[in-house]
This record gives structure tokens, sequence and C-alpha cells, in this order.
């Protein structure tokens, strides 16, 4: 098994699995996101997801060997590109989860391991865990939403500095990039679990659409942000959540969900 799946309460786990690896990610780990996150999407009793790694690595990036053989079956360029377009599938799935995504990180957070620390919506990572848009030094071009994710962390002369060196950056810079939001001394699986039971109490269907609505921000109108804040409002206004939040306060009593 490459991908474990455990539950810590209302929050879903997990944890890339090949450590002798560094957790590279493999055919049969692409297999088991992509049975993963129907289910996490749909399970309502999920108010948080963490994505993190074996034995003491994020994410090394994609498997290399697993490239080589394809180079040795004679795979041509279109199966190449449904190859990748399979990623993007269960990708999108992840990048767009209507659900607060925490990553992780420790020991290396390299090429698509660093897109799987940049689709979540707060990345925790240990001092002494580096990150490298690593692509450039076997002649690829960053994928997994490198390309996208990067320039909105970072900005855009940054990214491309970035991608063009395939550099290392340490914790420390990444965290003055904006590549992760918080560093700590000790686990960071810890950390991001403390984080995602706070938002056990949270009203996750409204916050998954501020996501949803934010993770498209770049791309949209002002006008476009209107129609749909409209839009989103009107369905929280009617929902079972702020009905209850709207008596409580009426009625002087705590919130249910509070961000001390």
């Amino acid at each position: 098994m490459t991908l474990k799946i455990s539950r810590h309460g209302a929050t879903a786990v997990l944890t890339m699995d090949r450590p002798d690896q560094r957790n590279a990610l493999n055919l049969e780990m692409r297999d088991a996101f992509a049975r993963a996150l129907p289910e996490l999407r749909e399970d309502d009793g999920i108010k948080a997801v963490v994505l993190t790694g074996a034995g003491g690595h994020f994410c090394a990036g994609g498997d290399i060997k697993s490239i080589a053989q394809a180079h040795a079956q004679g795979l041509d360029a279109f199966e190449g590109r449904e190859r990748i377009r399979k990623i993007h599938r269960w990708y999108d799935a992840l990048v767009d989860l209507e659900k607060p995504v925490i990553s992780a990180v420790d020991g290396v957070a390299f090429g698509a391991g660093l897109s799987l620390a940049l689709c979540a919506d707060y990345a925790i990572a240990r001092r002494g865990a580096t990150f490298c848009a690593v692509f450039a030094r076997i002649g690829y071009v960053p994928d997994m939403l490198g390309m996208y994710l990067l320039p909105r962390a970072v900005g855009l002369a940054r990214a491309k500095e970035l991608v063009f060196t395939a550099r290392v950056c340490e914790a420390e810079e990444a965290l003055s990039l904006g590549l992760v939001q918080a560093l700590c001394d000790g686990d960071p699986l810890e950390q991001a679990l403390a984080m995602a039971e706070r938002f056990h109490a949270a009203p996750t269907q409204a916050l998954g659409l501020a996501k949803s609505i934010m993770n498209r921000t770049f791309e949209s109108t002002r006008e476009d942000i209107y129609t749909q804040e409209a839009m989103a409002q009107a369905i929280c206004r009617d929902s079972a959540y702020h009905r209850d939040a709207a008596r409580r306060f009426v009625e002087k009593q705590p919130l249910a969900y509070k961000w001390d």
C-alpha cells in the first residue's frame, strides 16, 4: 500500500508511504489518490484533510524509475500525455476539495512533491525541510499545476527563478517566499493535526464555497466575484449552520466556531 488513509476524529490523514523511495509518486500511488479523493469529498464526517509522508520525508517527486520503465516500454507521446491527464483528474479533486487541506512537510518536497505541498490551503514544515522545483534537472517543465500554483504563491518573477535554476530552498526561505505558512521544530504532522482539529467545529460548507471561489480569483473579474459571492452568501444564509450560529448570537451563547 503506497497511500495510507487514517482517521483522527473528523480529520482524514493521507500518508504517502514509500519511505525507501522518499515517497516518490509512482503509478500505484497515483491510482490510490484517484480512489481516495471521491470518498473524502463525499464523506460529510470528514471536516479537514492532512497530507503527509512517511519515513521523515514528504515527497521526492515523480518516480524516475517508473519514467525510465515507460521509456523502455516504448510509450509514445500520446500515451505519455494520457498519463499526465490521469493525474490532472485526481489532482484537480484535491486542489478543489471543499474542505480545509493542510500539508505537513518533513524532509524533501521536490518536483511533484512541491506541487502537492502547494496545493494545500496551509502548509506546515519542519525546520530542515527542503523544497525544490527540480524539473529542469531532468529536462522537464513543472507538472501537477506547478506552473499555476507556484507563481500564485511566490509571484511570477520569483517562480521563474525557482523553476529556471531548480535550486533548493531551505525551510526558512520557503516561509519567507510563501511556499509554506508555518515552521515547527517538532513533528509537522502533530502540528497539522492540531490545526485540523480546530476545523472540526467550523462551517465546512461555507469554507468550501469560499475556497472554491478564491481558487479562481486570479482568473475572475470583479463582476465574476460579485456574482459568485451573492450566490454563495444566499446559500450560506439558509444553511442549518448559520441558523444555529445566529440563534447562539442572539441568545448570547458561545459560537460553535471561534479561532483564538
